[in-house]
């Protein structure tokens, strides 16, 4: 058999080692022995090593021990690059045999021995032997003979006595490590956690201190500030003779680090041990530049630190304690904003299931929009505001929303398609609205008619039954688990502001509503980039009106419909403008396709010929006449700006006159107007001359003057690939990358979830397109349509406002073909400010 020759390395201050060749635990405790820290005599075995190991060469067991005192227990850790990688469990008190047992019955009394030996057995057992744990189930472990009886039951289902020989125990553990690592199960528990696939494992073995003793003796765990809110206090627990982490599952026997009214404390019982334990910690926060929990063992009064590991933080913990090291000047500002992910913050402006609460999973789809919501299933739009006006919560389930389903979305607490990608019309609006969606759940078998949802394992759940959605990584769930709020504290702010610092590109929200407006302005955005001002006419009183139009077969009685329009929609953008405060707000002209304001229901129909007092008959026709085989390529955007030129005539009217009123109460308003779906240099000349007349004859009517920009929405190829000839009559362009990627790709983002992640999977496409940008094809048009843009017209402003506005890594490919801002959903504006200043700094140090 070949022999492993790599040299086990003892770990001293100057010890050759890193995180990436013996892994992040033995860089650790090399960092805490350069610390002058009490850490037990440690040896690391390198990531080579182990997969020598794991190939079944052999091991030079007596190299590996000699750095160990004679007859000392040992423990053996796993050291992965990255903690939150995981790896085997700790396998403590190799060694124990008849002999040591012997020996220590004297030293800390039998019963302390008999403890060790037993807990080294069932470890050995089901991690080296592989045995079932349930051997052991018909033994009284804290009986007399607990210990021989573990011994026999051993022997008898391994068909082998339990090992009495130090070396071949250890051999067995390391092994045994080496072979769980490099399993198939490991590897893919590992890359969900974004380990690569040939990740290595290091190895620490290290002297144990027992925590057992005649002396006060036991084991630990000490951290500096709270996990869920990184609040500073010193938290943990303390176990009189235990070993490793006994204390965090010993419920009332644990003592508490600190004085505490609920029960004893070390700091009563050891004050001298829990000085040097917080003195410990506090250089290890200095010195390590991070908050870590520290692993402790205590030996006859006398502490010992056998670990420090970076401490599992929320969201919320990991913005307070990157801002706190900043201001103790640990790290500077730079390395605080770096440390924080930046869709981490979802968790912070959302609501979010309690990572520590049971889940009842009954489906999965795609999570579309952040957060948890739990709340009675409902199947229609209507029966989400009646619950919404009754104070219920409530999830609305639909095969895929429409614009009908607006009023609906805004009354309830979620929203559950069964159809739809990250892109599609519900993913879209819940994020605007900050609502926690799941889109794509189609594992459910969704019955509308008989309003009920069917699970794979034959679960029902009808109207009215409760359900929670968890947006934030698209599980359905039964029932209602333990949530955690929303929390936007001081440490949040703080962060935010030192990105503003930072960051090179601009960042505006998509906001609809002054709700949306207000949201966006709390999230510090720079302006609205995005107002899509088809989603103000589905109020119940406008919707009419809009139908009205509709039905109008003159131009006169069309804009008699619009005329009253006008005044709702001046109130609308009055009110944005006072909300954004002098801050830009980009207007996009009407886009959808006219058959959306029409019921696509016969009842619906029956209404409306009421409403409006026409023959049934000619209802159906006219919405006949309306309806188109491909409406999203169909008679939209521009396209209706042309063909029924009033319906913008109305509305820039309405901006001009509310751009006026709006300059009177504050700082001057210069709305941003913007064209959608151009194509063409003449459809931009077109609606152009009609908007300079209508803006004409306002500033006549009012004798007032006012300034505005007018741009296009480059959301076709072809108006990428003549950018140069579209430019000159133009101010800007924004990119609406939602609608340029499918027609890019000839993909619906309604429909491409039910693909995409195979094709994903099979390297078809390296990510859903629709969530991050495709850089090397809807890139390269957006670079051909920014280069042609400016050629033509060098001031030209340009954005990016599809959904990929708020992708970090969208907005890194947006800062280099020069993009001036990019626009998203208000709720993801702190993700883009983060990610923004995150690229800036990465730029900077190179």
């Amino acid at each position: 058999m070949q022999q492993c020759h790599d040299p086990f390395t003892l770990i001293t201050a100057d010890a050759p080692m890193s995180p990436a060749s013996h892994g992040g635990r033995a860089k650790c405790l090399q960092r805490l022995v350069r610390l002058n820290l009490p850490v037990p005599t440690t040896v690391a075995l390198s990531f080579q090593a182990v997969h020598r190991i794991a190939s079944g060469e052999a091991l030079d067991v007596e190299a590996l021990m000699a750095p160990f005192e004679a007859g000392q227990l040992l423990c053996v850790r796993p050291s992965s690059e990255d903690p939150d990688w995981g790896g085997p469990g700790a396998v403590l008190n190799i060694g124990m045999n008849a002999a040591r047992h012997a020996a220590l019955s004297g030293e800390i009394g039998t019963a302390a021995a008999d403890g060790l030996y037993l807990r080294f057995i069932q470890a050995y057992a089901t991690q080296v032997a592989r045995l079932d744990p349930d051997i052991f189930d018909e033994i009284d472990l804290s009986g007399p003979n607990a210990l021989s009886a573990a011994l026999e039951a051993y022997a008898l289902e391994a068909d082998a006595p339990f090992p009495e020989d130090p070396k071949v125990q250890l051999t067995g553990v390391l092994r045994s490590m080496a072979r769980a690592w490099e399993g198939t199960t490991a590897r893919l528990l590992r890359m969900a956690k974004g380990a690569p696939a040939d990740a290595g494992l290091g190895l620490v073995v290290q002297a144990m201190v027992l925590g057992l003793g005649q002396g006060e003796s036991g084991a630990g765990v000490l951290q500096l500030v709270d996990e869920n809110s990184g609040t500073p206090l010193i938290r943990g627990r303390y176990l009189s003779q235990s070993q490793g982490r006994d204390a965090l599952q010993a419920g009332r026997n644990a003592l508490f680090l600190t004085r505490d009214p609920r029960g004893p404390s070390l700091e009563d019982k050891l004050p001298e041990a829990f000085a040097d334990l917080v003195s410990h910690a506090q250089l290890m926060r200095r010195r390590l530049r991070e908050e870590m929990e520290m692993e402790f063992t205590v030996h006859n009064g006398k502490v010992h630190v056998l670990d420090g590991v970076r401490l599992q933080r929320s969201a919320r913990a990991a913005v307070r304690i990157a801002v706190d090291l900043a201001r103790d000047g640990i790290i500077p500002r730079e390395e605080a904003l770096m440390r924080i992910d930046p869709r981490a913050l979802n968790e912070m402006l959302h609501r979010q299931v309690d990572p520590a609460a049971k889940r009842d999973v009954i489906g999965e789809g795609v999570a579309a929009s952040p957060g948890a919501a739990v709340g009675k299933i409902v199947f229609s739009a209507a029966e989400a505001q009646a619950a919404g006006a009754r104070g219920e919560a409530c999830i609305l389930v639909r095969r895929e929303t429409s614009p009908e389903d607006i009023r609906g979305m805004n009354a309830a607490a979620g929203v559950l398609t069964e159809r739809g990608g990250v892109t599609s019309h519900a993913a879209v609006i819940a994020r605007g609205l900050g609502l926690p969606c799941v889109v794509g759940a189609n594992a459910l078998r969704f019955q509308t008619r008989a309003q009920k949802l069917i699970t794979r394992d034959g679960r029902e759940f009808a109207a009215g039954d409760v359900i929670t959605i968890d947006g934030s990584n698209g599980e359905v769930l039964s029932g209602e688990p333990k949530m955690v709020e929303a929390t936007l504290d001081e440490g949040f702010q703080t962060l935010m502001a030192w990105a503003d610092d930072c960051r090179d590109i601009g960042v505006r929200a998509n906001a609809d509503t002054p709700s949306d407006a207000k949201t966006a302005r709390n999230f510090k955005a720079q302006g609205i980039g995005l107002c899509r001002t088809e989603h103000m006419f589905f109020d119940e009183d406008r919707l009419t009106v809009m139908r009205e139009m509709i039905f109008a077969d003159e131009a006169k009685d069309r804009k008699a419909a619009l005329d009253r329009l006008l005044p709702m929609q001046r109130a609308d953008f009055a009110e944005l403008f006072d909300i954004m405060q002098g801050k830009p707000v980009c207007i996009r002209l009407f886009d959808p396709p006219l058959h959306e304001f029409l019921p696509s229901e016969r009842e619906g129909m029956r209404q409306l010929a009421e409403a409006l007092n026409l023959p049934l008959s000619r209802v159906e026709r006219r919405i006949d006449a309306l309806s188109e085989y491909n409406p999203m390529l169909g008679l939209r955007g521009v396209r209706l700006g042309v063909t029924v030129p009033e319906i913008y005539d109305m509305q820039v009217r309405a901006i001009f006159e509310a751009t006026i009123d709006a300059s009177t109460k504050g700082a001057a308003v210069v709305p941003e107007i913007m064209i959608p779906l151009v194509s063409a240099k003449r459809e931009v000349e077109l609606v152009k001359t009609r908007i300079d007349a209508v803006a004409a004859a306002v500033r006549t009517e009012r004798g007032a003057e006012f300034d505005y920009l007018l741009g296009v929405m480059v959301e076709t190829p072809r108006a990428a690939l003549r950018a140069e000839d579209i430019a000159p009559h133009c101010d800007f362009f924004s990119f609406g990358t939602n609608d340029l990627t499918q027609m890019t790709y000839g993909l619906s983002r309604d429909d491409a979830g039910r693909f995409m992640s195979v094709y994903v999977q099979q390297g078809v496409f390296p990510e859903d397109p629709f969530h991050i940008l495709d850089a090397d094809g809807v890139g390269e048009l957006l670079k051909l349509g920014a280069e042609r843009g400016r050629r033509a017209q060098p001031g030209l402003t340009l954005s990016v406002c599809g959904e990929h506005g708020g992708s970090p890594e969208s907005i890194a490919f947006c800062r280099k073909v020069g993009i001036d801002y990019v626009s998203c959903s208000p709720f993801r504006v702190p993700v883009a400010r983060l990610a923004a200043a995150q690229l800036a700094i990465r730029d900077k140090i190179g």
